[in-house]
């Protein structure tokens, strides 16, 4: 037996019951007070605010006297209006369009989009001719193009993309969907927008529609902030064992559509904060260390900031537990960097199978996913555990508090104590 192993017996189950708790707070983070978290009205401020609240509230300790570590990034927001429609229907904003993230502001009243057939792709002349078309009308309207590419596979699907990659440099693109819609963020702006269309929402039957499209878009020099907060070691130590998640999303695009985020990573965000509340009573044999990151959904900025900042030496970190898509669990949970780091894994999957805590652990490698990553790429061993069960609602306007089944909320609270007392445990 492996000599952490041994240890397991001795470590007690707690009693459950840090799911209402935590409920409350991802119910918080939701509502349309807090604009997604994102950068439209201070969204993601708004949220700085209230966890570092929260952590001073429990108790908790902060680094040189603050909870707030800021950094900047460009990021381009859509703060106004925000319309499409389609021969005079009006689509619903986040339910049957999206904007490109790096879509600029734009204004049409009357843009002829011409829809390319594969047919077109394929045939050289008949695609010039169609462009040669579009180029012509533009004197009096102007024009883009259609693409649906849920409809095609392969070399088709790969040369329409190139196609519409190039042809996006010189006139605005229309992205016909037949899936769900998947937002991110862009730190820059294209020349021309992209839309994503629900295909469901034309006239299939037609070769060209009229669009009239209104986008406001502005890129910010933002201030972000990463949140932090420690409970000191029960007796002194320089050795630090870190739980993290972050709490930004998407925020709003125009007045009317906003990400609420209830899985990404609000619920992540309520597990880190009933970490703390949990160690504050119970403080361990290491200092145990909440941060709460910014940025992530714009590139990882906030957790490599922090590796490039940061408040005490990496070398100290003894592990650190990334909590990101929290929400669910009745199909159990998937640890990323489990390849990289087997006897940590081993230590967290014997525990699971002694308590019965998650129905399975499964093992993924390394991946860019989530902010663990820039502290492995540092040298710190780090897990990113996410959920696994039937609610699919990722990066869209769906992933809603009441969308969540907190089914292994407690569970989880109660794995990842036992982990941290075995790999900290005095030896």
């Amino acid at each position: 037996m492996h000599k952490f192993l041994s240890l397991l017996i001795f470590i007690p189950l707690l009693s459950f019951g840090q799911v209402e708790q935590g409920r409350l707070t991802v119910e918080k983070l939701c509502s349309p007070a807090f604009h997604g978290r994102g950068y439209v009205n201070g969204g993601d401020s708004l949220s700085a605010n209230f966890i570092a609240g929260e952590l001073e509230k429990m108790g908790c300790k902060f680094f040189k006297n603050t909870p707030f570590q800021p950094f900047q990034f460009n990021v381009n927001t859509f703060p106004s209006k925000l319309s499409c429609s389609v021969n005079g229907k009006s689509l619903i904003p986040g339910k049957e369009f999206v904007v490109d993230p790096s879509c600029p502001s734009y204004s049409a009243d009357s843009l002829k989009i011409y829809r390319i057939s594969v047919a077109e792709l394929f045939n050289g002349k008949k695609l010039k001719n169609k462009i040669s078309e579009a180029a012509m009308s533009g004197s009096k309207v102007a024009v883009g193009f259609a693409f649906h590419f849920s409809l095609w596979k392969g070399d088709t699907l790969k040369k329409a993309q190139e196609l519409a990659k190039v042809l996006g440099e010189s006139m605005p693109i229309i992205e016909l969907v037949d899936t769900k819609f998947t937002w991110s963020v862009s730190q820059e702006q294209s020349r021309f927008p992209l839309l994503q269309i629900q295909s469901n929402t034309l006239d299939a039957s037609l070769d060209e529609w009229i669009f009239q499209i209104k986008v406001d878009a502005k890129i910010l020099d933002h201030t972000a902030r990463n949140v932090i907060a420690y409970v000191p070691a029960k007796n002194k130590s320089k050795k630090y064992f870190v739980f993290s998640a972050h709490y930004d999303h998407l925020g709003q695009m125009g007045l009317d559509a906003y990400f609420p985020g209830g899985n990404d990573n609000a619920s992540g965000t309520a597990l880190l904060l009933e970490m703390a509340r949990y160690y504050v009573k119970n403080p361990a044999e290491v200092n145990i260390v909440f941060m709460a990151f910014a940025g992530e959904e714009a590139g990882l900025l906030g957790s490599r900031y922090y590796t490039e900042h940061p408040i005490f030496p990496l070398k100290e970190i003894q592990f650190l537990f990334n909590l990101d898509i929290m929400g669910s669990g009745e199909e159990g949970a998937t640890v990323v960097n489990a390849t990289l780091f087997p006897e940590q894994f081993e230590v967290l999957k014997s525990i699971n199978e002694k308590q019965q805590f998650l129905p399975k652990i499964a093992s993924r490698g390394a991946a860019a996913n989530s902010d663990h990553y820039f502290f492995t790429q540092k040298g710190v061993p780090a897990f990113f555990m996410y959920t696994m069960g039937p609610n699919k609602h990722y990066h869209d306007v769906y992933d809603t508090y009441e969308e969540l089944s907190f089914n292994k909320f407690n569970a989880i609270y109660q794995l990842l104590i036992d982990f941290e007392q075995v790999i900290c445990w005095k030896r």
